[in-house]
């Protein structure tokens, strides 16, 4: 008779996420998962499968949360310019408990180019970005906040790199006045 889980698997699931997040797929052992998971090791295969399966898991647990961060950021804005602020300083300023950075950054750096799995999770999370970015771009246009003749794809491209960019200087960069001047002269683009 198979015994009940005795963890809850998206909390395991998000710890496992985070490890992956702070030390990236290679660095990340199996005997480090079962620590920060807190589960016997034949628990966590019969649950998530191997190491490269929970880490699938673990990105798209990671989407779920960004996802959600960036509704929350943009709810919370008054005009296109704040809500397009919001995505980047939610960046600078992570959500308590969450490593600094940005997972599919990692992923895209790490693995993107020798795993398909990671391939197609970063090409979907930058085409994301870059929709939700090129729609608050056109609603601004719509509404007359922003200048409508401003090419909306090109600046949707062009600030999600921007976007990409700053994901990695606040792994390394502490001081967040400074981060914050570069959004500033980032935003300054928009009329």
């Amino acid at each position: 008779m198979a015994r009940a889980k005795q963890f809850d698997e998206d909390t395991v699931l998000l710890k496992a996420m985070k490890l992956f997040w702070e030390q990236g797929y290679e660095r990340t052992s199996m005997q480090d998962l079962v620590e920060q998971m807190g589960v016997h090791k034949r628990s966590m295969y019969d649950t998530f499968g191997d190491k490269h399966s929970l880490y699938v898991r673990a990105l798209n647990r990671y989407q779920e949360v960004i996802a959600k961060r960036m509704v929350e950021a943009m709810n919370g804005a008054r005009s296109t310019k704040e809500a397009i602020r919001a995505l980047f300083e939610m960046v600078i300023y992570p959500e308590k408990g969450f490593p600094a950075g940005c997972l599919m950054v990692n992923t895209a750096v790490e693995l993107a180019t020798i795993d398909a799995d990671a391939r197609a999770f970063v090409t979907e999370g930058w085409a994301h970005s870059e929709i939700v970015i090129r729609g608050l771009i056109e609603a601004g246009q719509r509404s007359d906040e922003l200048d409508p003749s401003l090419n909306a794809e090109e600046l949707a491209s062009y600030f999600n790199n921007a976007l990409a960019g700053l994901r990695v200087m606040v792994k390394t960069v502490e001081d967040k006045e400074k981060l914050v001047r570069i959004v500033d002269t980032t935003l300054s683009l928009l009329k």
